[in-house]
């Protein structure tokens, strides 16, 4: 085959290779932050969420258990490796927990995103860096659930204490017997995108690089999440 001296053989063998003949590939790895490891999907009523989410993508998350003494309960599907859906809503057998996750949940008409979580590596030399930073902070705080076959799932978590309006995520590091949820739960589904919308695109921007955070921001008439979901029946975009 003789190339056009208008194409590189560096191009043609990219070309050839597959490695740019997705559009929504490129979308994938250009609008999904890097240590992402799960997004919350809330919902007033966990069967409400799953329902939602299946009917859209064509994938039904699995129940993943509840969070003792937190008033909330889950069900899980995979977005690929070491990413995953977190359908979160209350638990009905837990209901005098104060709690102000499980409390918004109650007031939601429909799912929406309510926040999501990264995965920094060990968390403590990642608080060690914060404070040096002089960010403030929450944690590392223990937290655990049993899934229905009795497994138990543990972790640490961490929140600082500026939110960015519900852009920043928390933190989190699965415990080293714990396998990440993404491995066994439903597949089907691939994250392509994950931004933030916000009026002040610069001043959050700058807060990312703080915490060494690729999440892209877009300029938007409101502070928002805005996450789309690929599965094999169709495709599912949802804001908070």
């Amino acid at each position: 085959m003789v190339l056009s001296p208008k194409i590189s053989r560096r191009l043609f063998l990219t070309l050839a290779s597959g490695a740019i003949a997705a559009p929504h590939r490129l979308l994938e790895e250009n609008e999904v932050p890097t240590l992402l490891d799960h997004i919350l999907l809330g919902s007033g009523d966990l069967q409400r969420g799953i329902e939602f989410v299946e009917q859209h993508t064509g994938v039904r998350a699995e129940f993943g258990g509840v969070h003792p003494g937190r008033g909330t309960q889950n069900a899980l599907l995979s977005l690929g490796e070491r990413r995953y859906l977190e359908i979160i809503a209350p638990d009905p057998a837990q209901p005098g927990v104060q709690n102000p996750i499980a409390s918004g949940l109650h007031s939601l008409t429909e799912p929406c995103l309510i926040g999501w979580a990264a995965h920094p590596g060990n968390l403590s030399a990642f608080a060690e860096k914060l404070r040096a930073a002089g960010i403030v902070f929450d944690g590392p705080t223990p937290g655990s659930r049993k899934r229905p076959d009795g497994h138990l799932l543990q972790w640490q978590t961490l929140a600082i204490a500026d939110t960015a309006s519900g852009l920043l995520p928390f933190f989190i590091e699965w415990g080293a017997e714990t396998m990440h949820p993404s491995v066994d739960a439903p597949n089907g589904c691939t994250l392509l995108s994950f931004v933030a919308e916000t009026p002040e695109p610069a001043e959050l921007a700058a807060r990312l690089k703080l915490l060494s955070l690729d999440l892209p921001v877009k300029k938007g008439d409101r502070t928002r999440l805005r996450a789309v979901i690929r599965g094999p029946k169709g495709t599912l975009e949802v804001t908070s």
